[in-house]
C-alpha cells in the first residue's frame, strides 16, 4: 500500500534555480517527445514506445544543442518520458485524454527517485544540491526520520509556493478504528451538498461563488495590463492566490466531511454520478465543478480502504428521487423542482432528498447482500448488482404504478 505525504517545503534562493531550471529541462523534454511521437506517427503511422523515447532523449542531449540538460539531474527527465508513456497507455485504454503540451504557465513538477534523492533524519536532500531542503511536516504522530520514502516529487503552484510529495511504501494493513454499526446513504446535490439518510443535511458551501466577485475584479485587472510586463505577472499572481484560497477551502471542508462519516459509519452508500456529464448543463457547470463530488468520492474511496470500513456505489439509473422508501411505489414522473411529495401508495410524506439517502442506503444493502463488487471505478457498468436482489431492505423492488 503507497502513502503520501504532500509537504511545504521552502527552498533557498539558490535551491528555487536550481528547481526551476529542472522544471524547464523536464517541460522542453515533455514537449520534444510529444512532438516526435505525433511527427513520427503522421510520417509512418507507429506508435512509439519508452525505449525509443529513451533512445531520443540520448541523442537529443549529444545534438550540442542541448547541452544544458546536462546540469540537471537526469532521474526527472527520465521520469518525465515514463509519465507520457503512462498517459498513452491510459489515453489507447479510454482512461485519459490525449497528453497535452506542457506550459510554462501554471503548476510545475519534477519527479525524483531513490537514486536522485536522500532522506535522512526527516530531511531531503535533492540531487544537485548540497543543502537539505527546508520543509514542514504536518503529521504529529508520525515521526519523519522513520519512514522511507520511495519517490519524490517537487512541485510549484502557480501562486508561487513549493511543495514536495513524499511517496512512502507501506505493509500495515487497515488502520483500526472503533466499531460504530452505523450505515449511511449520502444523496449528493447542489442545494445542499450532502443529505443524509437520517435526515441530515450538510449544506453547500459554495466556495467559489462567495469568492467570484472578488475573484472578477482580480481578473480585470490582469487583463488591463500590458502582456509581458511585471505588473501583468503580479496581478496573475493575485489570482492564482486568490483560486489558491477557493481550492484550500474546498479541500478543507471535503476533507472534514469524508472524515467524519468514515469515522461514523461502517457502510457508506453513494450513487454513482456522471459529473463529466452534468457538467455541460451551462447553467449548473460552475455550481456542480464548484462542489467537488468527484474529489469526495475519491477521498472515502482511499479512507473507507484505509480504516477498513465498505464503500457502495450504486447505479446511477436507480430512480432513488422517485421510489418510495417506505412501500416501494414508483412515481411515473418527478419534476426537478418537486422538493416534497406524498407517496400515493401508503400516503407517507418525503423530503425528496431524504427519501433518495434512504432509497440509496436500501440498494447499497442489497449490493452488499448479493456479493456485488464495492467501491467500482467504473461508470454504470454493474448497474445488474441492484437488480440481483429480489428485495431490497423494506422497500423491495420499485415498480411502475400509472
Amino acid at each position: 500500500m503507497r502513502t503520501a505525504y504532500k509537504v511545504r517545503i521552502y527552498p533557498t534562493p539558490e535551491q528555487a534555480a536550481v528547481l526551476n531550471r529542472t522544471f524547464g529541462c523536464v517541460r522542453l523534454v515533455w514537449n520534444r517527445v510529444l512532438a516526435w511521437r505525433q511527427a513520427r506517427y503522421r510520417a509512418e503511422g507507429v506508435t512509439t514506445s519508452y525505449a525509443q523515447t529513451d533512445r531520443y532523449l540520448t541523442e537529443l542531449k549529444r545534438d550540442g544543442g542541448h547541452d544544458f540538460l546536462y546540469e540537471v539531474s537526469s532521474v526527472p527527465l527520465q521520469q518525465a518520458l515514463r509519465h507520457q508513456h503512462t498517459a498513452f497507455v491510459n489515453f489507447f485504454a479510454g482512461r485519459a485524454k490525449y497528453p497535452r503540451f506542457k506550459s510554462r504557465h501554471g503548476r510545475q513538477s519534477a519527479t525524483y527517485t531513490r537514486s536522485a534523492f536522500r532522506w535522512r533524519d526527516g530531511r531531503l536532500h535533492l540531487a544537485k544540491m548540497d543543502d537539505p531542503i527546508a520543509l514542514v511536516w504536518s503529521w504529529p504522530q508520525v515521526d519523519p526520520a522513520t519512514i522511507n520514502p520511495t519517490m519524490v516529487t517537487v512541485s510549484r503552484d502557480s501562486d508561487g509556493r513549493w511543495y514536495a510529495s513524499i511517496a512512502v511504501e507501506t505493509e500495515t494493513g487497515p488502520e483500526p478504528v472503533p466499531a460504530t454499526g452505523g450505515q449511511v446513504g449520502i444523496d449528493l446535490g447542489v442545494t445542499y451538498f450532502a443529505v443524509l439518510s437520517t435526515g441530515e443535511k450538510i449544506p453547500n458551501p459554495r466556495h467559489l461563488e462567495r469568492k467570484a466577485r472578488n475573484l472578477a475584479r482580480y481578473q480585470r485587472r490582469m487583463a488591463r495590463k500590458q502582456r509581458g510586463s511585471n505588473n501583468r505577472a503580479k496581478a496573475k499572481a493575485k489570482v492564482a492566490r486568490a483560486h489558491t484560497k477557493v481550492r484550500d477551502a474546498r479541500a478543507d471542508f471535503l476533507h472534514r466531511t469524508s472524515t467524519r462519516l468514515v469515522r461514523d459509519h461502517e457502510l457508506i452508500v453513494i450513487e454513482d454520478l456522471n459529473v463529466k456529464g452534468m457538467v455541460r448543463n451551462r447553467s449548473l457547470a460552475r455550481a456542480i465543478s464548484d462542489c467537488g463530488w468527484g474529489e469526495f468520492r475519491r477521498q472515502l474511496e482511499y479512507k473507507t480502504a484505509r480504516t477498513g470500513r465498505r464503500l457502495v456505489v450504486t447505479d446511477r439509473w436507480y430512480p432513488s428521487s422517485k421510489t418510495c422508501s417506505a412501500c416501494g411505489h414508483l412515481l411515473a414522473t418527478l419534476s426537478l423542482s418537486t422538493r416534497h411529495w406524498t407517496c400515493p401508495g401508503c400516503g407517507t410524506r418525503h423530503d425528496r432528498d431524504v427519501n433518495a439517502a434512504k432509497n440509496i442506503l436500501a440498494a447499497g444493502r442489497a449490493v452488499s447482500a448479493c456479493g456485488a463488487d464495492v467501491s467500482p471505478q467504473g461508470s454504470s457498468l454493474r448497474r445488474s448488482a441492484v437488480k440481483q436482489e429480489a428485495q431490497p431492505v423494506r422497500a423491495g423492488i420499485p415498480v411502475l404504478q400509472l
